[in-house]
C-alpha cells in the first residue's frame, strides 16, 4: 500500500485560503491559491496531500450541505480538479474528508425534511421525533452529533443514504481521481457501513487508502483488514508531546512497546496508524511544547516510530495556536508557505523516511531508555535503523551493544562511529543505518 511508504501533509482549505467562516454562497477561486503551495509540498518531500473538507457547507466543512460540490468559498469543482491534476503531475496523492457521520442544517434532505415534515421521501434519512422539538424550534426533534445541533446525524443503515454516499465517492474518484478518503470520527461510524465502504472503494480503485479518526480504545475495532487501513493514533500523539514537557520518554515508549513492540500481546504489531504532532483540531505543537529545543526532536521521534507521519500546514516552520484561542486560530490562513532550519530538518525526516524499508515496514524494539535519552530499533529484513534522541542540555553518553562497528546517519548522511557506545550531543536526533 502507496500510504505506507509515505509521508502526509495536510491542508484545512477554508482556513489556509483565508475563506469567511458563513458561507456566503459568493464564489470566489480562493483554493487555487493552494497550487502555489506545490513546490513547498515537494520540497517538503510530502507525497500525499489529505484536504480537510472542501465541500459546500454551512460553516466550518464539516456540515456538509452537498458532497458533489466544491465549496463556492474556495470556487468550482473544476479549481479543484485542476488543483488535483496538479498535484498528481508532481507525484502528490490526494486524500479527502468524507464526513459521514453527519451533514449540515442546509444538506437538501434535511431541508425537505424541515419543508415537508413526515410526508419527506427523506424522513428515514435522519433519527427524528415529530412530536419533539430541537433547540432550533423547528418543531420536530433531530439527533445532533454530541450534542452539536449543526450536525444532523444521519441513518447508515438506509439503503438510500449509503447509495447516496457511494455514488458521492464514485464521483469524486471520476472527477477528481481521488486517492483516498480521511473517515471524519470514524469512532461514530456503523461498523457494517465501514465495511460495505471498503468493499466498494476496494472495487472502485487500487489501492484506494482509508483512514478513519479514532481518539481512544482499540483500533483493532475498526482498522483491520475487512474496514479500514488505518487510524489516527492519538493515543502516542498525546504521548509525544507529554513525554517531552514532563522529560519522561517513558510515557511515549511505553506507549509505542504495547502498541508495537516484539512481545505476543503487542496490540498493533504490522499495522500503520497515521501518526502526528498536531492538527486542525488541537493547539499546534511550538505552542504547546515548554521547550523550543525540542520541536526538531518530537518530529524526529513522530517520523522515527512505525506509523505513517503526517505534517500539519504551517507547523513545519514553527506557527504557533493556541486551541483555547478558537477553531480559526488553528485554521489560519498564511499568504505563502516558509522555510527555516525546522523545515528543512522535516524534509530530511521525510526523505530518510520514505526510503528506508526499516523505517516503512520496520519492528520496533526498545534498546535504550531514560527519562531524557531513548534509543529503539526498527527492522525490516536485512536493514536495521537505530533512532535515537537526546532531549537533555547536557551531552549524553549511550554504552549498548549497537551490533555493528559503524553506521550511516540517514538525516545527515553522516557515517557514525561507535566504539562500544555513541555520545548523544544535546537535544540531538539521529537515524542511525546500520551496517553489516
Amino acid at each position: 500500500m502507496w500510504a505506507y511508504e509515505s509521508v502526509f501533509y495536510q491542508i484545512y482549505p477554508l482556513g489556509l485560503c483565508g475563506a469567511p467562516f458563513e458561507n456566503d454562497g459568493v464564489l470566489n477561486h480562493r483554493i487555487t491559491r493552494i497550487n502555489d503551495w506545490i513546490p513547498h509540498i515537494r520540497k517538503l518531500g510530502a507525497d500525499a496531500v489529505y484536504f480537510s473538507p472542501v465541500f459546500d457547507s454551512d460553516t466550518h466543512g464539516y456540515n456538509t450541505r452537498d458532497y458533489r460540490k466544491i465549496d463556492p468559498r474556495l470556487g468550482t469543482n473544476e479549481d479543484f480538479s485542476a488543483l488535483c491534476a496538479a498535484l498528481h503531475a508532481e507525484g502528490i496523492r490526494v486524500v479527502l474528508d468524507g464526513v459521514f457521520n453527519h451533514v449540515g442544517r442546509g444538506f437538501h434532505a434535511f431541508q425537505d425534511v424541515l419543508k415537508n415534515r413526515q410526508n419527506s421521501a427523506y424522513k428515514d434519512w435522519f433519527f427524528l421525533n415529530f412530536d419533539g422539538n430541537s433547540v432550533c424550534n423547528d418543531g420536530l426533534w433531530y439527533e445532533g452529533w454530541e450534542g452539536n445541533y449543526d450536525l444532523v446525524r444521519i441513518n447508515l443503515r438506509n439503503e438510500e443514504v449509503i447509495e447516496h454516499i457511494f455514488s458521492c465517492v464514485r464521483g469524486w474518484v471520476e472527477e477528481f481521481d481521488i486517492d483516498g478518503l480521511r473517515l471524519d470520527v470514524a469512532y461514530c461510524l456503523d461498523h457494517d457501513f465501514m465495511r460495505r465502504l471498503r468493499c466498494f472503494c476496494d472495487a472502485l480503485k487500487p489501492d484506494f487508502f482509508l483512514v478513519g479518526e479514532t481518539l481512544h480504545g482499540d483500533y483493532n475495532q475498526i482498522a483491520n483488514d475487512s474496514m479500514l487501513h488505518s487510524v489516527t493514533n492519538y493515543e502516542c500523539y498525546k504521548g509525544l508531546h507529554s513525554s517531552f514537557n514532563s522529560m519522561n520518554l517513558f510515557e511515549i515508549i511505553h506507549s509505542l512497546q504495547r502498541q508495537f513492540g516484539p512481545e505476543n500481546w503487542t496490540l498493533y504489531k504490522g499495522k500503520h496508524l497515521l501518526s502526528f504532532v498536531d492538527n486542525h483540531d488541537v493547539t499546534r505543537v511550538a505552542a504547546i511544547l515548554n521547550n523550543e529545543k525540542h520541536l526538531p526532536l518530537i518530529y524526529a521521534l513522530c517520523f522515527g516510530m512505525p506509523g505513517i507521519p503526517c505534517v500539519y500546514y504551517g507547523s513545519e516552520w514553527g506557527a504557533k495556536a493556541r486551541k483555547e484561542d478558537g477553531d480559526p486560530a488553528l485554521r489560519a490562513s498564511f499568504d505563502e508557505p516558509e522555510w527555516n532550519s525546522l523545515t528543512n530538518w522535516i524534509s530530511r525526516l521525510s526523505e530518510a523516511k520514505k526510503n528506508s524499508p526499516a523505517l516503512n515496514y520496520g519492528a520496533f524494539r526498545s534498546i535504550l531508555l531514560t527519562n531524557r535519552q531513548c534509543i529503539f530499533e526498527r527492522k525490516c529484513d536485512d536493514e536495521r535503523v537505530l533512532v535515537a534522541i537526546n532531549a537533555d542540555a547536557e551531552p549524553f553518553y549511550a554504552h549498548f551493544d549497537a551490533g555493528c562497528g559503524t553506521a550511516l546517519d540517514l538525516i545527515t548522511g553522516e557515517m557514525h562511529d561507535f566504539g562500544g557506545g555513541s555520545k548523544l550531543e544535546p537535544y540531538s536526533a539521529a537515524f542511525w543505518k546500520m551496517e553489516r
